[in-house]
């Protein structure tokens, strides 16, 4: 996956690309990172990238020119990439659209705006797609594009070592992951569960599936109205609920 960010700010972007993660998948040749100063693409002496709106208004919005102009030294080296704008009015980012990314695309190129925003022909000519990570707004798209490219890239096959490292992830099966730990055994009065210890993979499974639908319940419950629960999971979490029935009644 080749990654192209247009921005304002390359320096940070560049230190995600440096570190953690993607940095050794970089380093692996799996994933290509590269920052495109918009900047560089204005065509006065002051390198102005940003005008007052038509029709009047607060703030500021980044001009056309130099943004297709970076838009497009990014299409020249990579014809197929896919032009994604990070917008809060764009659609909402969940790990289906993820996977699908990381599946179906081998090159993304991110456009970040500023200000108040970017001309909208720039929009409607050049962007292929719109990603919002929520419904707030933030300064600029950089930020925004991390977390896409994180997301991506830890799907691509290589990237964590092994796909068993996010097939039980949370949301990967509109569910949340099952309860972790690791060392010590006791921490501050609370012990790891017996199970957990107890070398028998089958029952590790069946307490990993509970905890996983037991964390949905509580903290995810709308999951359940997006993937109804399988008879299966139906007779975990009715076991689960006489058990907390039991619990209330001692």
């Amino acid at each position: 996956m080749d990654f192209f960010v247009l921005t304002l700010f390359p320096e940070l972007v560049q230190a995600f690309f440096d570190h953690g993660m993607i940095s050794r998948a970089i380093k692996q040749g799996l994933v290509s990172g590269r920052t495109i100063q918009i900047r560089n693409f204005a065509r006065d002496r002051h390198h102005t990238v940003d005008d007052r709106p038509y029709g009047g208004g607060s703030g500021m919005v980044m001009k056309p020119e130099p943004l297709a102009a970076a838009i497009n030294q990014a299409k020249a080296e990579s014809p197929h990439a896919r032009v994604v704008l990070m917008t809060p009015q764009g659609e909402s980012f969940h790990q289906q659209m993820a996977l699908d990314l990381a599946r179906s695309e081998t090159a993304m190129i991110f456009v970040c705006g500023r200000y108040e925003g970017i001309d909208e022909r720039v929009i409607t000519r050049l962007v292929d797609t719109e990603i919002s990570v929520g419904d707030y707004v933030m300064t600029g798209g950089e930020l925004a594009c991390m977390v896409v490219m994180d997301a991506v890239s830890r799907l691509i096959p290589g990237v964590l070592g092994s796909s068993a490292s996010f097939q039980s992830d949370s949301f990967m099966d509109d569910r949340l992951e099952y309860a972790q730990y690791t060392r010590p055994e006791n921490f501050m009065g609370d012990t790891v569960p017996d199970v957990l210890l107890s070398g028998d993979h089958a029952k590790i499974a069946q307490w990993r599936t509970r905890s996983s639908l037991e964390r949905t319940f509580i903290k995810r419950p709308d999951l359940f109205e997006k993937k109804s629960p399988s008879p299966q999971e139906k007779v975990i979490l009715q076991q689960w609920h006489k058990h907390l029935e039991a619990l209330i009644h001692e």
